[in-house]
């Protein structure tokens, strides 16, 4: 009997193939319930690689460093580790280096811990005030082309850009 496939299974997919058909090759990732498939997407990938790390902002230089040698990274983390990035961010803007971020929210739609508002209410003003454009997904049909924009922004623009994955689209979690 095959194994059932899941939506978040169908969407991580997708979202890996754009990824990889964009040339992102390094995946780095701090870990989370919303960036888990993706990591063990390109884990399996022989073309890909994937990094975890210590901190948020450990990304964003892995990023800018990715960039100086002719490669492209993503990095993928929850709305809170947004908080931990903003002196790493200041370096992206100065320098002027493309930074793609795959951000998976808390603290919106649906959330049942309290703790986690402040932060999910401070993500966009936080990555607005450092220079990032921010490409929000609420439906699974928005995902491509909130993806391929922020791919572009970020690889064909120059930009730093997130990838916004609200909870009103990735399921609130019951804790």
């Amino acid at each position: 009997m095959p194994k059932a496939v899941h939506r978040h299974d169908t969407w991580s997919m997708s979202l890996f193939k754009q990824f990889k058909d964009s040339g992102v090759r390094l995946f780095t990732y701090i870990p989370d319930a919303g960036n888990a498939r993706l990591a063990e997407l390109a884990e399996a990938d022989n073309e890909t690689r994937c990094v975890l790390l210590t901190t948020e902002e450990e990304g964003v230089a892995v990023a800018a460093g990715a960039d100086l040698v002719g490669e492209k990274a993503v990095l993928m983390m929850q709305s809170s580790g947004v908080g931990n990035c903003p002196n790493f961010l200041s370096f992206v803007k100065g320098g002027g280096f493309p930074v793609l971020m795959m951000v998976s929210m808390r603290g919106d739609y649906g959330e049942q811990n309290p703790w986690q508002y402040p932060m999910g209410q401070a993500v966009e003003p936080i990555l607005h005030a450092m220079g990032v454009l921010t490409f929000r997904v609420e439906r699974e049909d928005e995902l491509e082309g909130a993806a391929a924009a922020a791919i572009n922004a970020a690889f064909r623009g120059g930009h730093a850009a997130a990838l916004i994955l609200t909870q009103k689209f990735l399921g609130a979690k019951a804790f």
